[in-house]
């Protein structure tokens, strides 16, 4: 599946288990994305996502945004949105 480059994780929380990622595309819920880095290999469709702590259904290039993730992922991997 083409993939294209929509940001990087800029931070990761243990608990609850939430990334930040700074966008450079657009994101919304729904969207499948994969987050990769040296040791992360992550797929996983956007449920839900937050902008300075009030849910969004949708983000844009310029926003950082927190969302569920389902395992450990690391400062400067890249996020990738999946497209059909």
């Amino acid at each position: 599946m083409p993939e294209v480059e929509i940001g990087g994780v800029s931070d990761f929380f243990a608990h609850p288990v939430v990334a930040g990622i700074d966008l450079t595309g657009a994101l919304s819920a729904g969207d499948k994305i994969h987050i990769k880095g040296h040791t992360t290999d992550l797929e996983l469709t956007v449920d839900s996502m937050e902008i300075n702590n009030a849910h969004v259904t949708e983000a844009k290039a310029g926003d950082a945004i927190g969302i569920k993730v389902s395992e450990r992922v690391r400062r400067g991997d890249k996020v990738y949105k999946v497209t059909d």
